[in-house]
This record gives structure tokens, sequence and C-alpha cells, in this order.
């Protein structure tokens, strides 16, 4: 069973920053793909970004810059910085995961299991 325990969500101004956690099991963690995406209310899911097992990390286009995906190794948890944020950032906010295949933002939007999510919201 495959499980994805997001939080850190919550409403902060336009230019704050955020920092989601992803809890899931020590398997997932080292030997899987894992990520993030988004879907705002009334749209599609977002790719953020994904983190391989051998570390390497891929970004959405329009990520990149003021989102950092990371694995806190010691608490075996998925970690996203998000600065700068703006109101085109509120979204709920999906933990990703996936084994096999490529592994990017694109991958885990359309094959990756996910978590409940954690809402962000951002005021202007």
């Amino acid at each position: 069973q495959v499980q994805l325990v997001e939080s850190g969500g919550e409403s902060v101004q336009a230019g704050g920053s955020l920092r989601l956690s992803c809890a899931t099991s020590e398997l997932i963690f080292t030997k899987w793909c894992m990520g993030w995406f988004r879907q705002a209310t009334g749209g599609e899911r977002e790719g953020v970004a994904a983190i391989d097992s051998d570390g390497s990390i891929t970004y959405a286009d329009s990520m990149e810059g003021r989102f950092t995906i990371s694995k806190d190794n010691a608490k075996k948890t998925l970690v996203l910085h998000m600065n700068s944020l703006t109101p085109g950032d509120s979204a709920t906010y999906y933990c990703s995961a996936l084994y096999g295949g490529d592994c990017g933002p694109s991958a885990l939007v359309g094959f990756g299991f996910s978590g409940q999510g954690t809402q962000v919201t951002v005021s202007p």
C-alpha cells in the first residue's frame, strides 16, 4: 500500500515562503521516483518537481527558481521549499510517487500515486 502524507500547507501573503513535507515508507523514499504536483480549484493537475531515487531532480519549466525539491534523509521526508509565492501558486499540493519509467513532473501527474494533498493559499 502506497502511503503519502503531506503537511505544511497554509495561508500566506504574496511574497512569502512555505515548506511542504511528505512522509512515506522507507522503501518508497529510497527506491521510488517522488515529487509534487498541484491542482488549483477548477484547474488541471500541474507538475511541479520530481526527484529520482538516484537524487536527480527535474522541475517543470515554470517552477524552477522559486521552488526547491529535496529529501530529508534523517526523517525520510520529501520536502518542497516554495519562495516568492504569488496568488497564482494557490492550489492543493500533492505528494506523488512512481516506480519505474521516467521520473519527471509530467509522469507523476499522469501515473503516480498521490496523497490527500495539502492546501496552499496565497493572498495578494
